[in-house]
């Protein structure tokens, strides 16, 4: 885990459940902040469908009530910033869904990201075997992303599609023409589970644009599972130059 400076939020981030879709490159450009450019695995662009849940939630150090442990669906995409000395490598939110509305304000209000609001739901089912994690959110009826694994924890293999997939440790996202915010998500490298199933059963257009259909409705490129760990995100800078940060 980095060394945190100035702390926003804190948690504990369990049972990420990640389907990962290849897509056309362009349909992500309308989303790409200043300074940034595609991270591309194999020459690839990925999306991912996230869900995963916050516990033990603080904001500034502090716990708000009835905010503490909550789920969080997310659309996202990779790419990479050059600070002038090395490459940072993030990701970028096109989406992101969770059940309390003053998260969703507050998170809009300092990343400039694009949370909503929408009653959510979640199970986490285990047996001696396999472990699934589905998470449900409500857009013209209920929506679901499931994946099935196996119980049994595991390094992820350097070099992967999955450590690609879960080793980004910085966010993006723009706040106008000529600067992009840029904040440090800090947590150690997770062990993962063996999947061996995943559903995806959600209204993309509405949600996500028609751009994304042909691609969200394709097999999916692979699924993953992350135990989790603890968390911290850092508060937010400003990028307002392609080698300088401020």
């Amino acid at each position: 885990m980095m060394t945190s400076k100035k702390v926003f939020l804190s948690a504990r981030w369990q049972h990420l459940a990640m389907i990962n879709y290849q897509v056309d490159p362009a349909i992500l450009q309308p989303y790409l902040p200043p300074y940034t450019e595609l991270d591309l695995f194999e020459g690839r662009a990925l999306v991912s469908m996230v869900g995963f849940l916050f516990t033990n939630t603080k904001v500034f150090g502090f716990k708000w009530p009835f905010h503490t442990d909550f789920e969080e669906v997310n659309l996202r995409f990779y790419v990479r910033y050059f600070d002038g000395q090395q490459y940072r490598r993030g990701a970028v939110f096109i989406s992101e869904i969770v059940p309390r509305r003053i998260i969703a304000t507050m998170a809009n209000l300092l990343y400039h990201e694009h949370y909503s609001y929408m009653p959510m739901k979640h199970a986490i089912k285990q047996t001696t075997n396999t472990i699934s994690a589905s998470f449900k959110w409500k857009k013209n009826g209920w929506n679901e992303l499931q994946v099935e694994a196996g119980t049994t924890l595991q390094n992820m293999v350097e070099g992967s599609e999955e450590a690609f997939i879960f080793e980004h440790y910085w966010g993006y996202s723009q706040y106008n023409a000529t600067t992009t915010i840029e904040y440090g998500v800090e947590h150690p490298s997770w062990q993962v589970h063996r999947v061996v199933n995943w559903k995806l059963d959600c209204e993309i257009e509405a949600l996500y644009g028609a751009a994304f259909v042909p691609y969200l409705s394709a097999e999916p490129s692979s699924a993953f599972m992350a135990a989790g760990s603890d968390v911290v995100i850092v508060k937010p800078r400003f990028i307002t130059s392609s080698e300088q940060l401020s």
